[in-house]
């Protein structure tokens, strides 16, 4: 199977726009649609502070940050391995989320870099693209703001077969990324998108679990061949 990555060069965002001078629960919201926090997911965020309480993570790692396409990586730590990874999979999680629980689950691991994957419940959720662009340049800077020099991967929204009618949106929402992504140095947009359809365009149903959302551990695999081969050439320098 080809594997490609659209590189689109070491990434940005210091979007310093005027929709940025209010946080994003207060902003305007795009289509009627109004960021909240997920207090649901609480208990997770406190399970994740308990661990590090118990056991503290080793500063200077790589956390991979996101929702449950993320939190069901099971073999993440294996697949990118030696690079140290600590796994910060939230499930049902949108990219409000991400910037609301970062102080939590994110910054207190001192993090050399991020790989994030948000925008995929965003959009299901009805949230505007420029919202999510929006949203995404908070985290940016929130991150920045404490580790001016952390490296922030962003792997694409992926196709999956329950929401191709929203393929459109989401598109768009990594088109936009890419772009931010040409910015700034400290940021990368990885596709993990295009590499997932089959010769007719379609979601290969094999990546998929029987809720047609999820991935299986073929489609993690080509996740892994595509995401692998950027952070070995820009993290293994780091490794201790």
């Amino acid at each position: 199977m080809k594997v490609a990555v659209v590189f689109k060069g070491y990434v940005a965002l210091a979007l310093l726009s005027g929709s940025f001078v209010c946080s994003a629960q207060d902003a305007t919201p795009d289509e009627g649609k109004r960021y909240g926090v997920s207090r649901w997911l609480e208990p997770e965020v406190k399970s994740f502070e308990a661990q590090d309480k118990a056991h503290p993570p080793r500063p200077g790692a790589i956390v991979c940050f996101g929702s449950s396409s993320m939190r069901m990586w099971n073999d993440i730590q294996e697949d990118l391995a030696p690079l140290t990874i600590i796994p910060r999979g939230f499930g049902g999680s949108n990219m409000n989320d991400a910037l609301m629980f970062a102080d939590r689950m994110v910054l207190p691991c001192e993090p050399r870099a991020i790989v994030l994957y948000e925008g995929d419940n965003d959009v299901a959720q009805g949230i505007g693209v420029e919202r999510i662009v929006d949203t995404f340049g908070l985290f940016v800077d929130k991150v920045h703001n404490h580790f001016p020099e952390c490296r922030i991967y962003v792997l694409s929204v992926k196709p999956s077969i329950k929401r191709m009618n929203m393929w459109a949106a989401m598109e768009e929402v990594n088109r936009l990324l890419a772009e931010e992504c040409d910015k700034d140095q400290r940021l990368v947009f990885v596709d993990v998108a295009s590499v997932m359809f089959d010769e007719d365009g379609e979601p290969q149903k094999e990546f998929f679990k029987p809720d047609d959302l999820h991935m299986t551990r073929e489609g993690y695999a080509v996740w892994r061949d595509v995401l692998r081969p950027v952070l070995m050439d820009a993290e293994l320098q780091y490794e201790n």
